[in-house]
C-alpha cells in the first residue's frame, strides 16, 4: 500500500494527498474506524512535506471521509467505507432500458461513426474557423473588463431569456440587417443547435412533417428526425431551392414548418439570390408554413452586396424564426448563438429553455457582448474575410485543376461542394483517399433521401496552402483512377 502514488504537477500536493486517501478508503483499501498512518509516518510513505500530510488529514475531515481522536490521531470514517457488494449488485443491460430517441441519436452520431484523423492526415472535414485567427489580445481584454464591472452577478445564475445588454445589441446588429424587429424578441441559446432543438420542442404536430432543401445541414436532418418530422428535401438550383418543386411539395400535403439556409448553404455553399429570396417568402406566405431561417456564416461574404436575410425579406410579418450564432465567424467556443422570433413565441421559447437549461452561460454571454461592444468584430471580419477568401480561391483553383468534377459550389464561407458524375462513389473515393493520408466528408450524410453518393464537401478554412494543394491532387488522381 502506499507505492503508486504519483504526483502531478501544478496541482497543490495537499488535495493529491487527500485524493489518494480517499480513494483507498472508497475502494476500502483502507477500513471504517481503522487508525490512518501519523503524519509523520505518511509523510516519509509518500516523499511528500509533513505539512501537506496535516492539510490532506484536515480535508479528510472536512469532507466525512476521516475523524480525529484527541492525542490518537485520524481514523476512517465508517459512512466513507465501500458498502457490501452484495447491497447493490444489480447489473443492468442499459441498451435494452435505451428510448428509440437515444438510439437514433446514437445511429446518427458521424462524430462516432465518422473517419478519425489520424497524425498527418489532410482533413477537409471540419468547416470551424481557423483558431490561428482567433483575435485572444481582444477576448481576454474583454473579460477582464465584464469581470470587473460585474463578476460577482456573471458568476450566478442569469436569466432564461439571455443576457440584456447582449440582446440589445443584437436587436441593433439585426435591424442593420435590414429585420423589422417591432413585435419580435430574442432568446439567447447554447448556439445554433440548442436553438432549432428548443423551437422544434416548441413546434405543434399538425402534420408531422417539415420542408427543408436537399441536401442540407446533417445536425438539422438528425434533430427534426429526433423530433419525428417525416422530412421533404427540395433539390437545390445554382441560386437556391427549386421554387417550382417546392410548390409542387406544397401542394402536395401540409407542413408544420421549413427550414432554410440561404446564405453559405451547408453543405452546397450556395448563396440565395435576392430575387427567389422574395419570391421564396410569397410562397411560404401563400401556404401559410412558417419558417425556420438559418443565418449560417452570413457575414463570411466575401465579395458583392449584402444579401438581407428571410426575416428581412418578412417585413413587419411574424412568420420566420431567425436563428443566428457567431460560432462559424468568431469563437465556437462560446456556446452563444440567439432565436429572434415572434413576442409570443419566445415568451414560450423561454420556458421550454428554462426547464431544460436554466439559462446560456451569463460569463460567455458577457464576454461576447464586450467583444461585440468594442467594434472587434468588424476588424475581426475584415482580417478573417480576406484570409478565408484566399483559400477558398486557392482551394477552388485546385479543384478546377485536378478534380474530374460534374460540377462545383460555393460562393463563399469555408467549404465547397463537389458533385461528380451520376454512379460515381464518394465513399469509395474517401477509402481510397484515406489510405494516402487525406479524408473529406462523403455528401450522402447531408441528403434527405438516400441520394448524394456521387457528391462530397470540402472543409478548407484549417488546412494549410500545402496541404490544400497536396490533398486536392490526390483527391483528384484518386477518382480519374476510379472513373478509369
Amino acid at each position: 500500500m502506499f507505492k503508486d502514488f504519483r504526483l502531478i504537477a501544478g496541482r497543490p500536493v495537499y488535495i493529491q494527498v487527500k485524493d489518494y486517501m480517499k480513494q483507498l478508503i472508497i475502494k476500502g483499501a483502507l477500513q471504517g474506524n481503522q487508525k490512518l498512518p501519523s503524519t509523520r509516518e505518511l509523510s516519509l510513505l509518500l516523499n511528500v512535506s509533513r505539512n501537506s500530510v496535516i492539510s490532506a488529514y484536515a480535508g479528510l475531515e472536512d469532507d466525512g471521509f476521516a475523524y480525529a481522536v484527541r492525542g490518537q490521531g485520524s481514523y476512517v470514517s465508517p459512512a466513507a467505507t465501500q458498502m457490501e457488494p452484495e447491497a447493490s449488485g444489480w447489473t443492468l443491460i442499459w441498451k435494452e432500458r435505451l428510448s428509440s430517441t437515444a438510439k437514433l441519436a446514437e445511429e446518427l452520431d458521424i462524430m462516432k461513426r465518422g473517419i478519425r484523423a489520424e497524425k498527418g492526415t489532410i482533413s477537409f472535414t471540419s468547416i470551424a474557423p481557423d483558431e490561428s485567427l482567433f483575435d485572444l489580445d481582444n477576448v481576454k481584454r474583454a473579460f477582464l473588463t465584464r469581470m470587473s464591472v460585474e463578476g460577482n452577478v456573471l458568476l450566478n445564475y442569469g436569466y432564461a431569456k439571455g443576457y440584456k445588454p447582449l440582446i440589445d445589441y443584437l436587436r441593433q446588429y439585426m435591424e442593420h440587417k435590414g429585420v423589422d424587429t417591432r413585435g419580435k424578441d430574442f432568446l439567447i441559446t447554447n448556439g445554433f443547435t440548442e436553438g432549432f432543438d428548443v423551437v422544434l420542442s416548441a413546434l405543434g404536430r399538425k402534420a408531422g412533417a417539415v420542408l427543408c432543401e436537399n441536401p442540407t445541414h446533417h445536425t438539422a436532418i438528425k434533430n427534426m428526425k429526433l423530433h419525428g418530422f417525416e422530412i421533404t428535401g427540395v433539390a437545390m438550383e445554382r441560386d437556391g431551392i427549386h421554387l417550382g418543386e417546392l410548390k409542387q411539395a406544397l401542394q402536395q400535403r401540409e407542413y408544420d414548418c421549413a427550414y432554410f439556409v440561404p446564405s453559405y448553404h451547408n453543405p452546397t455553399g450556395i448563396v440565395m439570390s435576392p430575387e427567389k429570396r422574395q419570391r421564396l417568402m410569397k410562397l411560404m406566405t401563400e401556404y401559410k408554413v412558417p419558417v425556420i431561417e438559418d443565418g449560417f456564416n452570413e457575414e463570411l461574404r466575401y465579395s458583392g452586396s449584402h444579401v438581407a436575410p428571410l426575416i428581412a425579406a418578412a417585413g413587419g410579418g411574424n412568420s420566420v424564426i431567425y436563428l443566428g450564432s457567431f460560432s462559424k465567424v468568431l469563437f465556437p467556443g462560446l456556446r452563444v448563438g440567439w432565436v429572434l422570433a415572434d413576442q409570443e413565441l419566445i415568451y414560450y421559447l423561454e420556458s421550454v429553455k428554462r426547464a431544460r437549461c436554466i439559462h446560456t452561460s451569463t460569463l460567455d454571454q458577457s464576454i461576447l457582448y464586450q467583444y461585440l461592444l468594442g467594434g472587434n468584430l468588424e476588424k475581426y471580419l475584415k482580417r478573417a474575410r480576406m484570409e478565408y477568401k484566399r483559400k477558398y480561391e486557392l482551394t477552388l483553383a485546385c479543384c478546377k485543376e485536378y478534380i474530374p468534377y460534374a460540377s462545383i459550389t460555393g460562393d463563399g464561407g469555408l467549404h465547397l461542394f463537389v458533385t461528380f458524375e451520376e454512379g460515381f462513389s464518394t465513399r469509395e473515393l474517401l477509402a481510397a483517399c484515406r489510405k494516402q493520408g487525406v479524408i473529406f466528408t462523403a455528401g450522402d450524410i447531408f441528403y434527405t433521401n438516400g441520394q448524394g453518393q456521387n457528391t462530397l464537401r470540402l472543409g478548407f478554412s484549417r488546412v494549410a496552402d500545402e496541404n490544400i494543394r497536396k490533398g486536392i491532387e490526390i483527391i483528384g488522381r484518386t477518382a480519374r483512377q476510379l472513373l478509369g
